[in-house]
């Protein structure tokens, strides 16, 4: 779980540990995180809401580690415009565009093909979305509904408060 970082499910643990039984490898997978709870470990071995199994470090910890990160996942500009999404979703490109600036059709592509975003053709524009890799990585749900909430939580908004709208900046 840990080279691989990312969330296995179970077939792919299975592989590795060379178990077929769902339940067997259920088994083995909640003992391993049943050891890292026990150890006081920095790290953590969770179960997602779609079966799939995680090894990840424990929220209280990051901000340690955070200067050991060699480079961010995204830049700024990109970040900015994936927050806009996610807490605005489903949400037109044009109207990203219109708020984020023309640098939002790069920041979209980017946000796709890193899987944190999708995309359907509506008429001329494309609705944008969240992915499961976007809720899996920033360790949230599913539920675009409940994922905003806590975006708002975690971005210190009131659950009732108006989004801010930032108008495009040169960010990159």
């Amino acid at each position: 779980m840990y080279v691989s970082g990312r969330p296995l499910d179970l077939k792919m643990i299975g592989s590795v540990v060379g178990a077929r039984s769902e339940d067997k490898i259920r088994g083995i997978a909640t003992a391993v995180s049943e050891r890292y709870k026990t150890a006081s470990s920095p790290i953590q071995v969770v179960e997602l809401p779609d079966g799939r199994f995680v090894m990840q470090l424990k929220a209280e910890f990051a901000k340690h580690v955070r200067k050991l990160a060699n480079r961010p996942l995204l830049t700024p500009g990109p970040l900015r415009t994936l927050s806009f999404i996610a807490l605005k979703q489903p949400v037109t490109q044009s109207y990203v565009v219109r708020v984020r600036g023309k640098l939002a059709y790069g920041h979209v592509k980017q946000l796709k093909d890193m899987d944190l975003i999708n995309d359907e053709r509506i008429g001329r524009t494309r609705m944008l979305r969240t992915t499961t890799t976007f809720a899996d990585y920033f360790n949230l749900n599913h539920d675009p509904s409940l994922m905003k909430k806590e975006l708002k939580k975690v971005l210190q908004l009131g659950e009732d408060a108006p989004l801010p709208v930032e108008t495009a900046k040169q960010d990159s």
